[in-house]
């Protein structure tokens, strides 16, 4: 029985791993497009939208985990079909098994995936940087105008609590 026999009987269709890969690009794009989007809000100070790429993150990942399931599934089934570990199973390993029609696409959307999640850790990363810088200065804002003591040097350049800050407010009462 050949290699391709054996896994269409252990339930692997021609094309299901393609669509599978199409799946995970789509929600890959997706969030991809939250971050960013998340991004330019976070740059114009726009709390709410922020917020509500926060929504769209959460439920983009909420939904990467079916598909997630459907990957072990596909590596569990070619990993029996291979003989080999489910964890041993990369698309390289399964390229015999796929008609030969499928072996390019396969591994042109592979290689994209990759690129993707590349660029979504790197946007994440830099998303994560600028709400860090946010919130110091929100925090320093606070600390100013609250007169709360904040840690660092002083004018001394002596390393301690300086003496609270007095910051000149705008009072708008009439």
């Amino acid at each position: 029985m050949s290699d391709l026999a054996l896994l269409e009987r252990d339930g692997l269709r021609p094309g299901e791993l393609l669509a599978h890969l199409d799946e995970q690009l789509d929600s890959s794009r997706r969030l991809l497009a939250s971050l960013v989007a998340q991004t330019d809000a976070i740059r114009t100070h726009q709390v709410e939208a922020v917020l509500a790429r926060v929504r769209e993150i959460q439920a983009e990942v909420a939904a990467r985990a079916r598909i997630e399931l459907e990957r072990e599934s596909l590596l569990e089934r070619a990993g029996a079909a291979l003989g080999i570990a489910p964890e041993a199973v990369d698309v390289q390993a399964m390229l015999p098994l796929l008609p030969p029609e499928e072996r390019e696409p396969v591994l042109a959307r592979s290689a994209e995936l990759k690129g993707l999640a590349r660029e979504i850790e790197q946007v994440h990363q830099h998303n994560r940087i600028l709400i860090r810088q946010e919130l110091a200065f929100v925090d320093h804002l606070l600390r100013a105008l609250s007169g709360s003591p904040q840690g660092g040097y002083t004018a001394d350049g002596v390393a301690g609590t300086p003496a609270p800050v007095n910051v000149a407010t705008l009072d708008f009462k009439a």
